[in-house]
């Protein structure tokens, strides 16, 4: 049976309105308007032909079952207020195909278990403190933090919107915690929205995530994460110019914007100085184009599993078939965060075993 949600969703992940894909498919408006209600007889297969081509989706895709639905009250989206309604949908049902292949894989792999804590009743900075030292950290710079979060059971996922009002959103399913990452802003920024999406996930799981509020308290979480107060006094000392703090930004991988604020926060640089630092970093570019950027962090757990499928001779292709999605959706999820060989290192690589 044709499933109408399965068309709402193409729909809404290719940015459509009703109006455009009834004018792409050479539909009536009025046509369209009841496939999606499902007030119709079942549409003829040119007229299926028709929406495949126009969305580039598989025609077998429109037959799957419901997929499971991802609510804007159930994600936390960083600007929610900005955000118009064509973006975010899109945003929500990269979601829903993400929850697809996330269920295809574990069918295969065993993943990493979710080993997050429930901090809602702590401060932002106490709640930071806490799953650090939960998490071994302690007070040592994080040098790779989406290899940590994988190693933690979190499930991260890239979104190529390249739209800076999308940078990233969270969400728990099946008691499973997923962070999806905007690839369009720098790679420290990248960092600083994956550690505030984890505050959301650890403070907020049960409570509201979305108000100014709400925002504030993971942006302090993300700070206090990334930049352990004890170890910054030690190494960075009173800040005396931008230049110092380029520098310095190196060792906790986040911007010089950031740094400078968590230095105010720490009381390293006066209210006059930190406003005169703010106008400095504003005049030479930084907020758009960040010195000395790092290289962009990515992803060890997908690398795994897709090199052990490669091996098998499953290929992205592979999968796009089985699941009856476009290959470009596989590549918007995961392509960016595995074009590089992760690390050598050891420490906290993520537990995979293949399910025999």
């Amino acid at each position: 049976m044709f499933n109408a949600s399965r068309l709402t969703l193409a729909r809404k992940r290719r940015q459509f309105t009703k109006k455009e894909l009834a004018e792409a498919a050479r539909l009536t408006p009025n046509t369209l308007t009841r496939l999606e209600a499902g007030d119709t007889t079942e549409p003829s297969s040119d007229t299926v032909r028709s929406l495949a081509r126009a969305l580039n989706y598989p025609a077998e895709f429109f037959y799957l079952n419901d997929s499971e639905s991802l609510e804007t009250e159930a994600v936390s989206f960083r600007s929610l207020s900005t955000l118009s309604a064509r973006k975010r949908d899109a945003a929500l049902a990269a979601g829903e195909l993400a929850f697809e292949l996330h269920h295809w894989v574990t069918q295969r792999f065993d993943l990493p278990p979710s080993q997050l804590l429930d901090l809602r009743d702590e401060e932002p900075l106490a709640a930071a403190e806490t799953l650090r030292s939960y998490w071994g950290i302690g007070a040592r710079p994080i040098e790779h933090l989406i290899k940590l979060l994988e190693s933690k059971g979190v499930r991260v996922f890239c979104l190529a919107e390249q739209h800076k009002h999308v940078d990233a959103f969270s969400c728990w399913r099946d008691q499973v915690p997923y962070i999806f990452l905007n690839t369009f802003k720098s790679p420290e920024r990248s960092r600083f929205d994956a550690a505030h999406e984890l505050g959301h996930l650890v403070m907020h799981m049960h409570g509201a995530i979305s108000g100014r509020d709400v925002e504030r308290d993971a942006d302090q979480f993300a700070s206090a994460f990334l930049v352990h107060r004890g170890d910054l006094i030690g190494s960075l000392g009173r800040v005396r110019s931008v230049e110092q703090l380029v520098t310095a930004k190196r060792r906790w991988g986040v911007s010089v914007a950031a740094l400078a604020r968590t230095a105010f926060d720490a009381n390293l640089i006066s209210d006059w100085h930190y406003r005169d630092l703010c106008r400095q970093i504003s005049a030479l570019g930084y907020r758009s184009n960040e010195p000395a950027s790092m290289e962009r962090e990515k992803s060890v757990l997908w690398r795994m599993v897709f090199d052990q499928l490669w091996k098998d001779g499953v290929t992205k292709q592979t999968i796009a078939s089985q699941l009856h999605i476009p290959l470009d959706e596989i590549e918007s999820l995961i392509g960016h965060l595995v074009t590089q060989q992760p690390s050598k290192s050891k420490t906290d690589r993520p537990i995979l075993k293949i399910v025999s």
